[in-house]
């Protein structure tokens, strides 16, 4: 492998040498989102996190299968499809068509399986009937209950002190409080529920828990241990410790090897929720001018494993630090193409694009940090900018920056150029937000002045009802 890949085990509690079951192929599950509403920028923040693995990974050498859930069945769902008016699919189908698109809009690589787990019902039961079978379950109002009890290892991922639990006090409920540990639903009897909210099984009628889910997609796909689970830290109790519970019992085997689990997002230091106005999706952000590569750079500049403090400061910081890359970007190619081809590299470009490529390497396999690896691609820039400026950069000099830069890109997806139609400059975005500042606290003086400068730069607004967009005058 290109790299020896440290990772924080959240099991172990360490950073551990990465080591998967069948080099070069990597299994890796990553909890994908609950369909009741469009993902969020906090949600984002958790799938560059785990795009940045997977390419890491792919970086690395390894050949990466990769599988995220759709959670299209549970409490919250079938409680707003009834208020919608819907039935399962029609309510969860405009969500996944969302949550593809915002996929896709912030360049996360797809997954191999996105598996739905209304599609994956006859899985969860076959992994039921085995728990019945081992003992590790009882029925209570026609419902079936995991009995934690049974598992003695039960608490090990949150570290959670079991020892004092009520015997038999269970949970109907998909989520519950932190260290409320009880006995939880695997397949919930469900009577008074539309007929599109259940399914006919030996279990009775009725529908899955939460928690049964995933495990019996994962296993499907990666079989019954596999290398990486991810997800947001909001997971670790109770979802993945439940995982492990059910999962490990079922098969008698060890489940997941590597548990990675990503920081929260704040915004403007503040926890994100529709009550305090600062909760945003990522068609919120564009229709205020954001361009999606400056969101993925944002969200990708934190160490996964820190909390990350998302403002719209440093959007436009993100915005300034990638048209710095895209600008060198194209100086490289410009030179590639009008410049000395026979003079080989300048003795200081050659050792800039190892140095870069060293410390680049250095960051990502020190457990994917980040910051470091941009630390090193800004290293890189400022070189390339520095030779330009001397004119000391040859064409195979300009190559090999270029080549290296390409490298990096493999990881973090939004360093190479793109069309200057498709974003705002740093100065413009800086005036699209004092305008909408402006218009927030009414001072439409302000707000007017910000937008007659957007226009003599031949950025043309229109507010609509779902806020203001731009397009450039052509």
């Amino acid at each position: 492998m290109r790299l020896d890949l440290h990772l924080y085990n959240t099991l172990s509690g360490q950073v551990e040498p990465f080591r998967p079951l069948n080099p070069p192929q990597v299994g890796m599950y990553v909890c994908g989102l609950t369909v009741y509403n469009r993902g969020h920028i906090g949600n984002f923040r958790t799938y560059v996190a785990t795009d940045l693995l997977r390419r890491t990974l792919k970086y690395a050498g390894y050949q990466v299968k990769e599988v995220m859930n759709i959670t299209d069945v549970d409490d919250r769902i079938i409680a707003q499809a009834q208020e919608a008016g819907k039935d399962l699919r029609s309510f969860t189908a405009e969500f996944i068509q969302a949550f593809e698109e915002d996929m896709a809009t912030l360049r996360l690589e797809r997954p191999e399986h996105i598996p739905r787990a209304t599609e994956h019902i006859p899985e969860m039961i076959d992994l039921i009937k085995r728990l019945q079978a081992r003992g590790h379950t009882y029925d209570a109002d026609g419902s079936v209950y995991f009995r934690i009890a049974s598992f003695p290892e039960y608490g090990r991922l949150s570290r959670l002190d079991v020892s004092g639990i009520k015997a038999g006090a269970r949970v109907d409920t998909d989520k519950y409080e932190k260290e409320d540990a009880r006995d939880f639903v695997l397949w919930k009897a469900k009577v008074d529920e539309p007929e599109w909210a259940h399914w006919e099984a030996p279990l009775g009628r009725g529908r899955p828990g939460w928690h049964i889910e995933c495990s019996a997609m994962s296993m499907k796909y990666l079989g019954q241990t596999f290398d990486l689970h991810c997800g947001g830290e909001d997971l670790i109790f109770p979802h993945h410790e439940n995982e492990i519970a059910q999962s490990t019992c079922g098969t008698g085997k060890p489940f997941v090897r590597h548990w990675q689990h990503v920081r929260h997002l704040l915004v403007e230091n503040e926890k994100m929720s529709k009550s305090k106005g600062n909760f945003f999706t990522i068609p919120d952000l564009l229709a205020r001018g954001h361009s999606p590569e400056a969101i993925r750079y944002l969200l990708a500049s934190a160490h996964y494993r820190k909390p990350l403090n998302f403002t719209f400061d440093g959007l436009i910081g993100a915005a300034a630090a990638l048209d710095r890359i895209w600008r060198a970007g194209e100086l490289l190619e410009k030179t590639v193409r009008v410049g000395d081809s026979k003079a080989p590299p300048h003795e200081q470009t050659a050792r800039t694009a190892e140095d870069a490529k060293r410390a680049f390497d250095e960051a990502l396999a020190d457990d994917l940090n980040t910051p470091e690896a941009l630390a090193a691609v800004h290293g890189l820039v400022n070189e390339a900018f520095h030779e330009v400026a001397l004119g000391t950069l040859t064409t195979k000099g300009a190559q090999l920056l270029l080549a290296r830069l390409r490298e990096m890109d493999a990881v973090f997806g939004v360093f190479l150029p793109v069309a200057q139609e498709e974003r705002l400059s740093p100065e413009e975005q800086a005036l699209f937000d004092e305008r909408q500042e402006a218009r927030r606290r009414r001072d439409f003086a302000r707000a007017d002045a910000a937008r007659a400068s957007l226009e003599a730069l031949g950025i043309l607004l229109e507010d609509t009802p779902k806020g203001t967009v731009w397009r450039r005058r052509r």
